[in-house]
């Protein structure tokens, strides 16, 4: 769960790539140092996601992170789920069971974690778990890659780098989702009744 005041600081090698002018997305840069060959697109999806959610995280307004136009997710559900789905798939990637807390925050997405909570909160949240599973990628034995894992009480076999890809591609995919939701919100529309 986040609670105000836990969130630590994002370490600099995240907030420099998510302040990184260039014009290229992360696949486009090269290797990424300590970062075994087959999992460079892991890595290179979950920068990318880091940099694009950047573009809000001193402007999104607070009182639009709870919206949801048109009966959609929220732009804060999708920060939550985003740091949420990275613990869990790297979890089971690590062949552990969720914990009790890991349980508990995913039932708790969608839902403020503290009052006055902010796009920038959420935003550091999903930073550190970005930093955990890079460590993850890095620590990550790319002989174990086609080895089965187990997802969920119901025990659905996938594999390591199955998981991992999994993780990625999912969080490319909310990213996109909370990216067109924001955008919609900061327009103005739908318009709001007075």
């Amino acid at each position: 769960m986040i609670e105000k005041g836990t969130c630590k600081k994002v370490p600099f090698f995240i907030t420099s790539a998510m302040q990184n002018n260039d014009p290229l997305e992360v696949w486009l840069r090269g290797p990424l140092p300590e970062i075994p060959d087959l999992l460079q697109p892991v890595a290179h999806a979950l920068l990318q996601a880091s940099e694009e959610l950047a573009i809000f995280q001193n402007t999104f307004p607070t009182r639009l992170l709870w919206e949801k136009p048109a009966g959609i997710a929220s732009v804060g559900f999708h920060l939550q789920h985003l740091a949420g789905v990275l613990d869990r798939l790297f979890t089971y990637a690590r062949e552990e069971s969720l914990s009790e807390s890991q349980i508990a925050y995913l039932k708790s997405e969608g839902t403020e974690p503290f009052e006055g909570c902010t796009y920038h909160n959420l935003l550091d949240h999903f930073g550190q778990q970005l930093q955990g599973a890079l460590q993850q990628l890095r620590n990550t034995d790319p002989t174990t890659l086609t080895q089965i894992r187990y997802v969920g009480r119901a025990m659905i076999p996938s594999t390591h780098l199955g998981l991992l890809f999994h993780a990625a591609e999912h969080t490319q995919r909310h990213v996109g989702q909370l990216l067109v939701t924001a955008r919609i919100l900061v327009s103005g529309y739908p318009p709001q009744e007075s």
